[in-house]
């Protein structure tokens, strides 16, 4: 092979061929005439993600991705992004864009300092030049520049935000992104130019805008608007927690670690905790119906466990007497479990459960019957009973945790008067900036990850390999029942990921480069470079905390 060649295996096409030094990824794609099923937007090069301008010096292993890859996506979602800023700065160059938060499978967006009415003519003009844009086929440029100019820039553009997170940035020189005449910062990479991005739409929603965005199996669609009111309800509250403890980005809070004052953001951010968990208490009581049961559902490392066990504490404040029953004792034996379409047991299903034992149980227990509860053992796979019997008094509530909680299927059969519905989730409204929102799922995948080490004896390659089968559960068996819920409760805290720095990156860099499963390392151990960690006021984390439950330290009994 020639000094001046390099090898490039193709894990797309599977052919290995030798390049000329500096050939890029779009060289490789014309010479090889690559296609897939929509354009391609980027590629793995030795399992780490790259634009399509990426040159080539040594010898790589290449697989090249569309939209239907998630990291195709996260591309696409970021371009948009860049592409909506730009057109409100080209229509209002005074204003800013904030892109707050996931809703209805977009992204919900304000405008400050618009100077005028914003109303549905704004977005609609708005949304006209973003076509207008992308109709041009912009090329995204990207620029390596120092820090210093870097700031500068951020200054020139009022992006305060932005130039408050790259003062703690530890290196001299940055990447940032050009579109035209427009500088701006993003977490991840770009698709090649806006021409990519035909597919979107930007329409009013409540007091801002929602991006909607294609479905990532069939992205010539577009996600369908769903109303989650009480899921932006939620966001909201979060919002104004951020505002009353001042710190709504990364800048701010590397700002009060740095200042020696992450006790006090951590005993804020409990406070609100434990004030919403007593509000939630108190609607419990104060339900013009006596409640018997309260159903707790939420995706993966919400906190559910810890959740139950404090709003037990604050029912017993109320006068009541809380007793917590797994719905997994209800699971069928094992060989009429459902299997899915690989043959496989689908423990996820709700026929997994016994629906009409459960029913009945609970129909007992609301009419003063004395019940035998069922036990499940997972070693055998089948249902027995060890003489556990319970029957409740007007001061009891039965607390009962899991996947189907909110499925109105499972208690359809119990009267309605008698339950109360609490959804959790860790719903972040904290962002990089004003322009990078933090997903939802990474908070919560960190905290799975950093459990599952502690506590399971799984590696990071083991948690990450897993997490796409937990989120397709999540979206088939608890997501879409959400807005069942009484109330939704926040298990996010403000300060956390500072706290989960440290536990994370240990984890993520001992996956080998060889590993599938490395560029995801990769993305998140450059997401959470961005955080200053918190580390001397660990110990001011309560005992109590829901964070304790994916760390250490809790004083209560996970078994």
């Amino acid at each position: 092979m020639s000094k001046k060649q390099k090898e490039i295996h193709c894990l797309t096409t599977g052919i290995a061929k030798q390049y000329p030094l500096g050939t890029s990824l779009h060289e490789i794609i014309k010479d090889q005439d690559i296609k897939l099923r929509f354009p391609i937007i980027g590629a793995r090069v030795n399992n780490e993600i790259e634009e399509l301008n990426y040159e080539i010096f040594k010898p790589k292993i290449v697989e090249f991705f569309d939209i239907t890859n998630i990291d195709g996506m996260r591309m696409y979602k970021r371009s948009l992004s860049f592409v909506l800023m730009k057109a409100v700065k080209d229509l209002y160059p005074d204003a800013s864009l904030r892109i707050q938060h996931s809703i209805s499978k977009g992204f919900y967006c304000e405008i400050d300092n618009l100077g005028g009415e914003f109303n549905l003519q704004v977005v609609s003009d708005i949304e006209t030049r973003m076509r207008q844009i992308i109709e041009l086929d912009i090329p995204f440029e990207n620029r390596e520049l120092p820090v210093t100019e870097v700031l500068k820039l951020f200054r020139e553009n009022n992006f305060l935000e932005k130039e408050k997170l790259f003062q703690y940035c530890p290196t001299l020189y940055t990447s940032v992104y050009f579109l035209d005449n427009q500088v701006d910062y993003f977490y991840g990479y770009l698709v090649p130019s806006t021409g990519y991005l035909k597919v979107f739409d930007l329409v009013k929603y409540y007091d801002g805008m929602l991006l909607r965005l294609p479905q990532q199996a069939n992205p010539n669609v577009l996600q369908p608007i769903r109303e989650e009111r009480k899921l932006f309800d939620i966001f909201q509250e979060y919002k104004i927690w951020c505002k009353i403890i001042d710190v709504e980005d990364i800048g701010k809070m590397n700002e009060i670690v740095t200042n020696g004052k992450e006790g006090e953001l951590i005993k804020i951010a409990e406070s609100l905790h434990e004030k919403k968990l007593a509000r939630i208490a108190d609607m419990i009581k104060d339900s013009k119906h006596p409640k018997k049961m309260i159903l707790i559902a939420g995706p993966s490392s919400s906190g559910k466990t810890t959740f139950a066990k404090r709003l037990a504490i604050q029912l017993m404040i109320e006068g009541f007497k809380p007793i917590q029953i797994s719905l997994d004792n209800y699971f069928v034996n094992r060989v009429d479990t459902p299997k899915d379409e690989h043959g496989e047991y689908d423990f996820e299903a709700l026929e997994a459960l016994d629906v009409e034992l459960f029913t009945q149980n609970f129909n007992d227990l609301i009419n003063g019957k004395e019940v035998s509860l069922p036990s499940f053992s997972f070693e055998t796979g089948e249902r027995f009973y060890d003489g556990k019997k319970l029957k409740i008094s007007d001061e009891h509530i039965v607390i009962v945790e899991g996947i189907h909680a909110l499925n109105p299927k499972l208690s359809e059969k119990i009267d309605s008067n008698y339950k109360f519905k609490i959804y959790i989730s860790a719903l972040t409204q904290l962002g990089i900036d004003s322009h990078n929102r933090i997903p939802t799922t990474d908070n919560r995948l960190l905290r799975r990850m950093i459990r599952d080490a502690q506590y399971r004896n799984y590696s990071a390659i083991e948690t990450i390999k897993r997490w796409s089968s937990v989120r397709r559960g999540e979206d088939k068996y608890i997501f879409p029942f959400q807005e069942e819920a009484d109330i939704i409760f926040n298990s996010a805290l403000i300060y956390e990921l500072g706290v989960l720095k440290s536990y994370a990156e240990p984890l993520l860099k001992a996956i080998p480069e060889k590993e599938a499963e490395y560029s995801e390392a990769q993305r998140l151990l450059k997401f959470l470079s961005y955080f200053k960690p918190i580390v001397k006021k660990q110990n001011e984390i309560p005992p109590t905390s829901i964070l304790r439950e994916f760390l250490s330290g809790s004083t209560f009994s996970y078994k």
